[in-house]
């Protein structure tokens, strides 16, 4: 893309969010958001369930980053991100439900405030979480944060410098509202795939009825039992039309077997308590 074509799509986003700010009284709240785990198939679900005719997605992007990087916004400018009540009704003519509306950002899940933020103001969202193998999981972000220019470091260095870059972060967070961390958001590589203590603490908050956990690998393999509990889940009728694809995927080198053994048991523990949590053995320990 062009840097004209780029200023030009940033101009037209900031006038259209103003729009939207000024409407937000017009405008559905979200009714799910997928709020993580980072690198876990979040965009292939946010694209996938878009195509279904009920789903009005967030405009402009798929992730806002409303209740960890942008509270300070305000509930207005988030509102303007999503459609209109009366286009929401309008679906009811062709799917017989109301059309529902969403975001997929997948700091929520991880950010120590994003939870309760989101329960305060959206009382009534559910909750989707997609989880895959924390070994795959971790090499994919830092894949991915290397190729954002978020990351400096080899793998290996990063995850050794990993406890000394986000100690103390997590306290900071919770003390200042307001703050923000570099570390804490993009180089948390065996934090973020420590999963059950983040469901933990998200059950805590909304009850378990209002969380939906995917096996991403099993989504992937198939996608159509997956995708029709998650249809389940929202309310939303089964619907055929649907294209199943893999999406926001980065190619890279493959692990040491070594150091994947020594990433396999250190997440051990935590699996071993994931898997008593969901009642289920995840596919990377099946």
């Amino acid at each position: 893309m062009t840097l004209v074509k780029a200023q030009a799509r940033r101009a037209v986003r900031s006038v259209s969010r103003t729009y939207g700010r000024w409407t937000a009284g017009s405008r559905l709240a979200p009714d799910f958001l997928i709020v993580g785990a980072q690198r876990c198939g979040t965009t292939s679900l946010f694209k996938t369930l878009s195509q279904h005719p009920a789903v009005l997605p967030a405009v402009y992007h798929k992730g806002v980053h409303y209740f960890d990087t942008g509270y300070d916004r305000g509930m207005d400018w988030y509102l303007g991100h999503f459609p209109t009540v009366r286009r929401a009704e309008s679906v009811r003519e062709q799917v017989g439900v109301r059309g529902v509306t969403g975001e997929s950002s997948p700091y929520y899940m991880f950010h120590p405030l994003a939870g309760e933020r989101i329960a305060k103001d959206l009382p009534g969202v559910r909750l989707l979480v997609l989880l895959r193998d924390p070994v795959e999981r971790a090499y994919s972000a830092h894949t991915h944060e290397a190729a954002r220019g978020f990351e400096t470091e080899g793998f290996e260095r990063a995850l050794e410098l990993e406890q000394e870059r986000i100690a103390g972060e997590r306290e900071r967070l919770l003390a200042d509202p307001t703050a923000h961390s570099h570390h804490f958001q993009h180089n948390a590589y065996l934090t973020r795939g420590q999963y059950v203590e983040q469901l933990e603490r998200l059950e805590s908050i909304f009850g378990r009825d209002r969380l939906h956990v995917i096996d991403a690998d099993d989504f992937f393999a198939e996608p159509r039992p997956a995708f029709d509990a998650v249809c389940d889940f929202l309310g939303l009728p089964h619907w055929a039309d649907i294209s199943f694809g893999k999406h926001n995927a980065r190619s890279r080198s493959p692990m040491d077997a070594a150091l994947r053994a020594r990433l396999e048991e250190h997440f051990a523990p935590y699996d071993e308590r994931l898997s008593a949590w969901w009642g289920r053995v995840p596919s990377w320990r099946r």
